[in-house]
């Protein structure tokens, strides 16, 4: 039987999964630096020492690294159970519904030390609360992006479902850069006098409205009647071995990986780049943030005509060009001839077209690669293509926030910031890389 369509009110429902996933996974990225690594002028405590491992690593980056690699292991597994899954209910919603609670419990746990002192029994705390949150947070998202082309039959019907997911991400990423803004507001409310203890009430209750969120498409959608797919019967190192041999999916995987680790360095970056380069408020960080994504829903409408009009391909390649424009421009911040607040103001502003085009195309992008390899094979791999895709995420956004944190060791406080600028250039060279190997890429044009 047919599945029946998807109406724009559980088109919505879809969306908010993405923005309670999209707080918490930004919480970790935006504060774990900025809270254990904090500068001078920011009033937190260091709580990890800055050792370096065999010269070269930090603690920060091995944590997270830590962190990620045991969920790396856990994606392709997650994929593979939700893949074959034969429940009743469904093959997706029964794996997110059970995901929620550890994730909100965990992602809280991470901004909670052992001891308020720089100290390496926090460094082993923070690494076995990333492992559980990564790892419940994997049980989310993985079976949630796999309804996407099992919801949208046409391409246009994925562009459209991934422009509404997209928009759930960066109302996520807004939430999630207004934690020192909230904390702000907590400490004036309840004239709490400790900073940390701000910042860590201000998690708990983000983590607790992300869950909600999170239920509204569990609550919502009838994975049944929604979706037709039927359960592969591949097992996991096959049908993880079946998902590499697709080329065009080698070469997204690859751009993707580099935007991901790129834009993980500015969220990583955005607060030392306000207090240190340009000793601005840390309060500006939502505004910012906000003000960035609110315009790039101003292009929305326009990336999904010009899909249609000239392909994906050219827009992704395009928006990659002017990202690397503006990582070049971070090393110098600070240093132009005009009023710190215009600087970054005209940064963040020309990112978002980068930010509504690279939201939207990848996910409708890899939602037709996933279909056109099930009409080619005859099986539903849906689950496995967005489990590994998300490995490639996670692993992008861990060694983005790794290569931050090394970078520090070569400057993060005022009058020393050599690292904050290296990690613009070391921006631009990964989007220059995800435009050599994104051009590779066989785009198939079709209408509908």
């Amino acid at each position: 039987m047919p599945a029946a369509k998807l109406p724009l009110s559980k088109q919505f429902a879809y969306a908010c999964g993405m923005i309670g996933w999209s707080v918490m996974t930004n919480i970790i990225i935006v504060m774990l630096p900025y809270f254990y690594l904090p500068p001078s002028n920011s009033g937190l405590i260091p709580l990890v020492p800055q050792l370096l491992v065999f010269g070269v690593l930090n603690i920060m980056s091995i944590i997270v690294a830590s962190g990620r690699f045991v969920d790396a292991v856990f994606d392709p597994f997650i994929g593979s159970l939700s893949d074959k899954s034969e429940n009743p209910a469904g093959r997706r919603i029964p794996f997110m519904k059970w995901a929620i609670l550890p994730a909100i419990v965990f992602c809280a746990l991470t901004f909670h030390p052992v001891t308020r002192l720089e100290s390496m029994k926090n460094a082993a705390w923070i690494t076995f609360t990333l492992v559980c949150f990564f790892m419940a947070a994997t049980s989310y998202i993985i079976p949630y992006n796999a309804l996407l082309p099992e919801m949208a039959d046409t391409a246009a019907e994925k562009v459209k479902l991934s422009s509404f997911q997209q928009v759930g991400f960066v109302i996520g990423i807004i939430i999630s850069a207004m934690v020192n803004n909230f904390a702000d507001l907590v400490q004036h409310s309840f004239h709490i006098f400790d900073r940390n203890s701000a910042v860590q009430y201000t998690i708990w209750g983000l983590c607790g409205f992300a869950g909600l969120i999170m239920l509204v498409p569990v609550l919502s959608i009838d994975e049944k009647k929604y979706s037709s797919s039927k359960p592969t019967h591949l097992r996991l190192i096959p049908a993880i071995r079946k998902t590499f041999e697709n080329r065009n999916f080698k070469y997204y995987l690859i751009s993707d990986f580099s935007y991901y680790m790129s834009l993980s360095i500015i969220s990583s970056g955005l607060l030392y780049f306000l207090t240190v380069l340009l000793n601005l408020p840390e309060s500006m960080g939502g505004i910012l943030m906000g003000s960035m994504v609110l315009f790039s829903l101003v292009f929305y409408p326009l990336v999904n005509f010009l899909s249609k009009k000239i392909g994906k391909k050219t827009i992704v390649l395009f928006s990659f060009g002017l990202l690397s424009l503006i990582f070049v421009a971070i090393f110098f911040l600070g240093k132009f001839p005009f009023a710190p607040q215009v600087q970054i103001y005209i940064l963040v502003l020309s990112a978002s077209f980068p930010l509504a085009s690279l939201g939207i195309l990848p996910n409708a992008i890899l939602a037709e690669i996933a279909q056109s390899e099930a009409l080619r094979t005859g099986e539903n791999r849906e689950g496995m293509f967005f489990a590994v895709k998300y490995l490639f995420v996670k692993l992008g956004q861990t060694l983005g926030i790794a290569l931050f944190a090394f970078l520090t060791v070569y400057g993060k406080d005022p009058g020393h910031d050599y690292g904050l600028r290296l990690n613009g250039i070391c921006g631009a060279v990964l989007c220059l890389l995800a435009i050599v190997f994104f051009s590779r890429f066989r785009e198939q044009r079709v209408n509908g």
